[in-house]
């Protein structure tokens, strides 16, 4: 009988424990750290951003439509190069975004105060889309009345969108007896609408004046059962002028336009008054024939008045890198803006992006024109 020796398995190994003495510690500080980035991400602080926002094309938004009584929509020339509108981003930070946000250099971190001022978050919302409304309407009025067509402005009503507090009274101030938001309809108990019906009842008044108002809290105004609150107010100098004299608050602007037809630009959720050359120039583009824009991708910024100038914006630093990332080429930005602000915005875009300045539509217009577009060819009636 033939012995046959039957191998053992091999032994086990031992446990390395000095091994498991540092994995174990190394596991849980890298589970400590996974859960504290998840915190820091979820915990919202008082803290805001302005950081770059994003480049966008106006002519998609843009619907026209007829109204009662008007004249027929024209002809829409839809333009394949349009002009594209640039925001920035102001919204509430996390921790962890807080921190980011300091490394970033173009990224500014605001406290409570920087970012609203005296007003409140809800106050800041409010008047920034009541300002986009307001850039809607005088672009459509700019845009109108250059091509010829039967556009005029309407006063709106008297909304309170600042107070001025600096030089104000001691006691009786708009400063303190009025709040953002609320809308003006009486002045010593004379029904006043309009600021132009204000300014005429002001007239001949002196600084240190004590007045009535008659005031409509916010968002009461359109409720008709809502009675006005008086509210006595003691004029002063204004700040900029010592002779003028002011109630003491900035109002918004709430101008409407009397149109031939109705022109939609679909801007939820964005707010301010910065994209009414853009607005204007694609109007303008979609109004006409040919190629306006020209070569690249051309994105303006800057505020639109009733005579075609162009007002100063905010965050242009912010909105230059938004053009940069967006392939931008040609960056049209206010005449006003500062030669700090114009140095930052121009390192921030680099050297593919062409920033240049423009105090009005006619000067935005020749500049489209060197970039090869083809000029305002105002349809024959």
């Amino acid at each position: 009988m033939n012995n046959f020796s039957v191998p053992l398995p091999p032994p086990e190994r031992p446990t390395d424990v000095r091994s498991l003495r540092i994995a174990l510690p190394l596991l849980t500080v890298s589970w400590l750290l996974l859960a504290s980035i998840i915190v820091l991400a979820a915990v919202r602080i008082q803290r805001w951003e302005l950081a770059p926002g994003e480049a966008s094309a106006v002519a998609p938004l843009v619907e026209f439509a007829p109204v009662k009584g008007g004249e027929p929509v024209p002809t829409r020339y839809r333009a394949e190069n349009g002009i594209n509108f640039v925001t920035a981003f102001g919204g509430q930070l996390s921790v962890l975004d807080t921190l980011v946000g300091w490394l970033d250099p173009h990224v500014v971190v605001h406290t409570y105060k920087e970012h609203f001022g005296d007003q409140t978050p809800t106050d800041s919302r409010r008047l920034g889309f009541q300002a986009m409304v307001g850039a809607k309407q005088i672009a459509d009025y700019v845009a109108m009345k250059r091509l010829g067509l039967d556009v005029a402005l309407v006063e709106g009503k008297i909304l309170v969108e600042e107070l001025v507090c600096d030089g104000a009274p001691t006691t009786q101030a708009a400063c303190t007896e009025l709040a953002i938001g609320e809308t003006i309809v009486g002045f010593n108990g004379v029904k006043v609408e309009t600021l132009t019906e204000l300014a005429a009842q002001m007239k001949g008044l002196s600084a240190g004046t004590r007045v009535t108002l008659s005031v409509l809290p916010y968002e009461s105004d359109e409720d008709e059962s809502v009675e006005p609150e008086n509210r006595t107010i003691q004029l002063m100098k204004s700040p900029d002028d010592p002779n003028r004299v002011i109630i003491g608050f900035v109002p918004s602007d709430t101008r409407t336009v009397r149109v031939p037809f109705d022109v939609q630009i679909s801007t939820a959720g964005i707010g301010g008054p910065s994209a009414g050359l853009a607005f204007t120039l694609s109007l303008l583009d979609e109004l006409t024939p040919g190629n306006l824009m020209g070569r690249g991708r051309v994105v303006a910024t800057g505020t639109i008045n009733e005579d075609g100038s162009v007002g100063a914006i905010g965050a242009l630093e912010q909105k230059a890198v938004a053009v940069k990332d967006a392939g931008g080429t040609l960056f049209l930005v206010p005449a006003g803006q500062s030669p700090s602000e114009m140095k930052a915005a121009r390192a921030a875009a680099g050297s593919s992006v062409t920033i240049v300045q423009v105090g009005t539509v006619e000067e935005a217009l020749v500049q489209l024109a060197q970039n090869g577009g083809e000029g305002l060819l105002v349809p024959t009636k």
